[in-house]
């Protein structure tokens, strides 16, 4: 597996950056080269709420040097037991520009862009077409749709995940290896039972966490070309059971990738 981008030398690392992830370059696996990998990549997240808060938090903490934040609501109160970039000072800011302010209290060698109104179709396109790799933090299955298809086109990798209740999922759709599916191999655009929203279900504050966190580091070991990502395969997490569980995933003949 190779790093998404594949010229850092613009990427040098100053000392304080370097001391900061020094403990995570002591990894052989990923090292000087795969830090820089990582400082060069811009990492699109899609939405800022129970999964994008972690996402966003460890992509910063782990020496992301540019992430775009895409992210039209603002903060509630409800949001607060669970979206943790967000404190309640910030309710009724956009939650895009408090991931920005959060972010900058967090690291001064983050880079991040706050996009805070609705992206359509042909902005997710621009967006994703700018981007190395995206992080699909949505919570509804037109949005999921609508990102999926943008970041499939664009040749960028997508990693996805969802959290509802006790459960979780995720899973790295990637254009660049043959073998991969798309979101849409998988998840039927018109299935509602994809559609379920923690709003009416509910959802338990931690599993988004622990999903946001597992997003991370998918997108993390992309960025670095590092591992073994979950590419043909979509994890799926018990938290009530705590239990981890691994599905392999195929093309399916006749969704739009595989008629591309």
């Amino acid at each position: 597996m190779h790093p998404v981008v594949s010229d850092h030398t613009h990427c040098v690392l100053c000392p304080d950056a370097r001391e900061r992830v020094s403990r995570q370059m002591l990894l052989k696996e990923l090292g000087e080269k795969g830090q820089e990998a990582i400082a060069g990549t811009h990492f699109l997240v899609i939405g800022a709420g129970g999964l994008g808060s972690p996402a966003i938090l460890y992509l910063a903490a782990a020496g992301a040097g540019r992430i775009t934040v895409v992210d039209n609501d603002d903060v509630s109160v409800s949001n607060l037991s669970r979206q943790i970039l967000h404190t309640s000072a910030g309710v009724g800011v956009n939650k895009a520009l408090s991931a920005k302010e959060a972010v900058g209290r967090l690291t001064p060698h983050c880079e991040l862009r706050a996009v805070s109104e609705f992206a359509d179709p042909i902005r997710l396109a621009s967006l994703c077409r700018e981007a190395d790799v995206v992080l699909d933090c949505s919570d509804n299955l037109a949005t999921r749709i609508a990102v999926s298809r943008a970041a499939w086109d664009a040749g960028k990798p997508l990693v996805f995940a969802s959290a509802i209740r006790f459960s979780g999922q995720v899973s790295v759709f990637d254009p660049r290896d043959p073998a991969s599916p798309c979101y849409e191999c998988v998840f039927e655009p018109d299935d509602a039972a994809n559609d379920v929203k923690a709003s009416a279900v509910g959802v338990f504050s931690a599993i988004t966490g622990i999903i946001g966190t597992l997003q991370a580091c998918e997108a993390l070991k992309v960025a670095a070309g590092i591992g073994s990502p979950l590419v043909g395969r979509i994890l799926f997490v018990n938290a009530l059971d705590m239990r981890f569980d691994t599905i392999r995933i195929g093309r399916r003949k006749r969704c739009r990738c595989s008629e591309a």
